[in-house]
């Protein structure tokens, strides 16, 4: 097998997704935590639950594909 090592996109790419999670949580800490978010509320719950639930499924399918993980990729 050969071994494997760090790439800049790799470190590139983590980076990215780590500055966006930051982002994300400090947009939802100054707009809905600091400042009431009116109409926006229920909407913005809504969506949350319903990514939960999609997320949730989508990691159920595949945990239960007998596929998993026979890809050569792996």
């Amino acid at each position: 097998m050969a071994t494997r090592s760090l790439t800049i996109p790799g470190l590139l790419g983590a980076l990215s997704v780590g500055v966006l999670a930051v982002l994300g949580v400090y947009g939802f800490v100054t707009g809905y935590l600091l400042e009431s978010p009116g109409a926006l509320f229920v909407p913005t719950v809504a969506t949350f639950g319903l990514t939960v639930v999609v997320v949730g499924v989508l990691v159920v399918l595949g945990a239960r594909s007998k596929r998993w993980r026979q890809n050569p990729y792996w």
